[in-house]
C-alpha cells in the first residue's frame, strides 16, 4: 500500500512564524533521504537550507519558489514506500507525524533535522535517483560509496559539490567553495583542494556590500511597490523597537589615523597575515575591543522584565552588512579571545558567508556590541541605532586626506570620524566619552594596540 508523508516548514530559529521558500532543489519523481537537503527558505533572519527527515520519492510540492509558508505548513509530500509492496516492513519514516514528533532528539544536518542518535548507519536508498538528485545527494549527504561513473555536469547547479567535512573545513579556513578548483572524482572539492586555496590570497572585497534589488519595472510606471518581508521586515520592526525602547545617545570623535593607515599597509605585508583579511576596518574592531576591555561596562544588556543590567564577560562583535536581502549583524564569537590574525581570519569568514547570503540565525544572535563601516559609501559618519540587545554601536566613516595641525604645522594627513551610539540606562555620558576617546587614541597612536592590548 502506497504510503504519503508531509513534510512541514519547520521554525529554523528562535520563534520565527513563517519563511519564504527560495529554491526547490528536487522535483515531483525525485528521490529522497534521510538529512538530504530539499530547498531553502529565508526566513525573517537569514537564508537556510532544509534537510528532509525521512526516505522516499517526491510527490507533490505544495508551494512553488517565491511563497511565503506559516510554520507548520506542510511544504511537499513524499511517498515512503513507492514500490507498494504490503510484505516490506514500514520504514521508520512512515510513523504517523506525532510519533515522529516524539522520536528520539536528532543531531542537526545544516538546518532542522538529522540522522538520527541511535543509529550511525546510512539507510540504503530505494530508487535510482535522477542525476540533479544524484548530484546533490553527493554533495550534501558526503555518502562514500563508489559510482559506477563519474556524474555528468548538472545544468542549474551552481553548488560546488564537497562532503559535509569538506564544507566545514572551508567555513573554518574562510575559504569560498565557488572559488576553489575540484581535483575530486566527477568534480567534488576534496580537503586537500581547501588546503591549496588557503594558499592564495584573496581578492580585496568591500565589507558592507551595497544592496541591489533587482525589481521589474515598467517603462512607464510612476511607482514601483516592494513587499516587506523576510531579513527587510525584521530589520523594520527591531529598529523601530530599538529606537523607541533605549535611549540613545550618539557622540562623535575626529581622529587623525595616518598612522593606522600606514601600518594596514605594512600588516598587508606581513608574511603572518599571508591570506587574511587586513583592512581599516580590522584594527578599528580590535582597537574598539581594547577599548571595551579597559571599561568592560560598557559591554551590558538591560533585562527590561528583571530589571538589571546584565554584565557581559566576553564579547559577541557584530559587523553590520548590507546585502540583497536587507540588513543583517552576524557577529563574531568571543572575539575579545582572539588574536590579530584570528579575529582577521573572523572577519573574512563572516563577509564571504554574508556575501553569500548563508549567514545563519546562530551567526546573528548573541551580539553584545557592533561596528557599522558606513565609509565604504564615502559617506563621513552618522547617528547608527543601537541593535537590539545591545548597548553600544560604533559608527566607522570614511577615511579622506584632509588638512590637520601635526605638530604645530598643517599637513595633509588621513582623516576619519567615529560616532558611538550607546543606551543611556546603561551607558552614561562619562563611560561613553572614555570608550570612544580609547578607540580614538589606539587608531591615532596604533602602538597602543600593544601597550593596552
Amino acid at each position: 500500500m502506497t504510503r504519503f508523508r508531509e513534510f512541514k516548514m519547520p521554525d529554523v530559529g528562535e520563534g520565527l512564524t513563517e519563511a519564504e521558500i527560495l529554491t526547490w532543489y528536487v522535483k515531483p519523481g525525485d528521490a529522497v533521504h534521510d538529512g538530504m537537503v530539499v530547498c531553502e527558505v529565508e526566513t525573517a533572519k537569514a537564508a537556510v537550507e532544509l534537510p528532509i527527515p525521512f526516505d522516499g520519492v517526491v510527490h507533490e510540492l505544495h508551494f512553488e519558489a517565491g511563497s511565503t509558508v506559516d510554520v507548520g505548513t506542510a511544504i511537499i509530500a513524499v511517498d515512503t514506500d513507492p514500490g507498494g509492496g504490503d510484505a516490506a516492513p514500514a520504514p521508520v519514516a512512515a510513523e504517523e507525524p506525532a510519533a515522529a514528533e516524539q522520536a528520539p532528539k536528532r543531531e542537526p544536518v545544516l538546518v532542522g533535522y538529522g540522522v538520527s542518535e541511535s543509529s550511525t548507519k546510512r539507510r540504503a536508498r530505494k530508487t535510482v535517483p535522477e542525476p540533479a538528485t544524484a548530484a546533490l545527494q553527493t554533495e550534501l549527504n558526503g555518502s562514500a560509496a563508489p559510482a559506477p561513473a563519474p556524474p555528468a555536469p548538472v545544468p542549474g547547479v551552481d553548488r560546488p559539490l564537497a562532503k559535509p567535512p569538506v564544507r566545514k573545513l572551508a567555513k573554518d579556513l574562510g575559504v569560498d567553495l565557488t572559488a576553489v578548483v575540484p581535483t575530486g572524482a566527477g568534480g567534488i572539492v576534496t580537503r586537500e583542494d581547501v588546503h591549496a586555496a588557503v594558499a592564495v590570497p584573496p581578492a580585496p572585497e568591500p565589507v558592507v556590500a551595497e544592496p541591489a534589488v533587482a525589481v521589474p519595472v515598467a517603462a512607464d510606471a510612476r511607482e514601483t511597490r516592494i513587499p516587506v518581508k523576510g531579513v527587510r521586515k525584521v530589520t523594520a520592526q527591531a529598529m523601530v523597537a530599538s529606537a523607541f525602547t533605549a535611549p540613545h545617545v550618539t557622540e562623535f570623535v575626529t581622529v587623525d589615523v595616518t598612522r593606522t593607515m600606514k601600518l594596514v599597509e605594512e600588516l598587508k605585508a606581513d608574511k603572518d597575515m599571508a591570506g587574511l583579511r587586513v583592512n581599516p576596518l580590522l584594527l578599528v574592531a580590535k582597537a574598539l575591543l581594547i577599548a571595551i576591555r579597559r571599561h568592560p561596562d560598557v559591554n551590558a544588556s538591560w533585562d527590561e522584565e528583571n530589571q538589571e543590567i546584565v554584565l557581559k564577560h566576553y564579547v559577541n562583535l557584530g559587523i553590520a552588512a548590507a546585502t540583497p536581502r536587507g540588513l543583517i549583524v552576524p557577529n563574531i564569537k568571543d572575539a575579545h579571545a582572539q588574536t590579530l590574525p584570528e579575529l582577521a581570519a573572523s572577519l573574512g569568514q563572516l563577509v564571504s558567508t554574508a556575501r553569500e547570503g548563508k549567514t545563519t540565525p546562530a551567526d546573528m544572535s548573541g551580539g553584545t556590541v557592533t561596528i557599522t563601516n558606513v565609509g565604504v559609501f564615502g559617506v563621513d559618519t552618522g547617528t547608527p541605532i543601537l541593535n537590539p540587545g545591545e548597548s553600544a554601536i560604533l559608527a566607522f566613516g570614511a577615511v579622506k586626506l584632509q588638512p590637520w595641525v601635526h605638530k604645530g604645522k598643517v599637513k595633509p594627513r588621513q582623516v576619519t570620524t567615529l560616532a558611538l551610539s550607546f543606551d543611556h540606562r546603561l551607558v552614561d555620558g562619562e563611560l561613553g566619552s572614555r570608550v570612544l576617546a580609547d578607540v580614538a587614541a589606539v587608531l591615532e597612536n596604533p602602538k597602543k594596540l600593544i601597550t593596552w592590548g
